[in-house]
């Protein structure tokens, strides 16, 4: 087997098993786990697999207390957030929809860039914003505002939204030159850890705390911290060092594919045509976005075709 075929396929089963947190989370919330509770195992087990993982490749579990502590504390706070508002959206949408708009980060990514860096948003970058904004409205056109069913969209999509931009800060984060310097699976470990202790507090302040109370549970808050956080991880390490990192990112839209095929398959949840052409268009304008200059050539070659006749 090729390197290339090896690495898209590692890439394919980074965001598919990302894309099963919905398949391992409902059942725990169907037996009445609260969201800091299914988050709080899935961090803590996630940790222990982490660190034999970081023992195998013989990379440092020190950071530098000067340097890297106070960055990865803030990542851990950014992840630990997203992962409260994507997990708690599940509970008002259904996770298929909600793991689709959670996809729009990159976009978010390049409007933060625009912002905190001043780099140009390229007119591509703009129809996609647009096409992503179309999307999320076909997405939510027929979802129910009022709260009076099972379902209350101005709160699933508010919290989702607000995942995606954590996540995208979080990304911009990684991105410096501090961190970069750190293995990452010791970064991954350290935000994780970090992370956790929102839901620890959150479970001191008062929210409702249950352990697994059967084996089905166990299996599922192991499943959980095992698939879609550690072999998601070690899967996406592999995609990039086969194929880089923008192939890597693109097979990305297979995550919501995953939740939306489970969301139906194994939960019931329905799609109808808007919400089709809504995930079509949100996951075109991911893809474009991150595919870039690929995209961006071949558009000005057929501009030049036809050429302005203003003098």
């Amino acid at each position: 087997m090729s390197r290339s075929i090896k690495g898209y396929f590692y890439g394919i089963l980074a965001a598919a098993s990302y894309g099963m947190n919905p398949l391992f989370a409902l059942p725990l919330y169907s037996e009445g786990m609260s969201t800091p509770s299914v988050l709080c195992f899935r961090y803590a087990l996630a940790l222990p697999i982490l660190a034999i993982m970081i023992a195998i490749r013989k990379q440092r579990f020190t950071l530098s207390v000067k340097d890297e502590l106070v960055p990865i504390i803030l990542l851990g706070l950014l992840m630990g957030f997203s992962s409260l508002g994507l997990f708690l959206s599940y509970r008002y949408m259904p996770a298929g929809i909600a793991s689709t708009i959670l996809f729009v980060y990159p976009l978010m990514v390049a409007l933060l860039m625009a912002t905190i860096f001043h780099q140009k948003i390229t007119s591509l970058t703009k129809v996609c914003l647009a096409a992503a904004m179309a999307g999320i409205l076909l997405l939510s056109v027929n979802g129910d505002w009022s709260g009076n069913s099972e379902y209350n969209y101005f709160i699933g999509i508010s919290l989702v939204i607000l995942s995606s931009l954590a996540y995208a800060i979080y990304i911009v984060g990684v991105n410096t030159e501090t961190i970069k310097k750190v293995p990452t699976l010791t970064l991954t470990f350290y935000v994780l850890l970090f992370g956790w202790a929102i839901f620890l507090v959150q479970i001191l302040l008062g929210e409702p705390f249950q352990v697994p109370s059967n084996s089905l549970m166990w299996i599922n808050s192991v499943c959980l911290a095992l698939i879609p956080t550690a072999l998601s991880l070690v899967f996406t390490t592999l995609a990039i060092q086969n194929i880089g990192s923008t192939p890597t990112a693109i097979l990305g839209v297979f995550e919501p594919v995953t939740a939306i095929f489970f969301g139906i398959i194994v939960f019931g949840e329905t799609l109808v045509a808007t919400d089709v052409c809504g995930i079509i268009l949100i996951m075109s304008a991911v893809t474009m976005v991150i595919m870039g200059d690929k995209v961006h050539l071949p558009l000005n070659r057929i501009k030049k075709l036809f050429p302005s006749k203003r003098k």
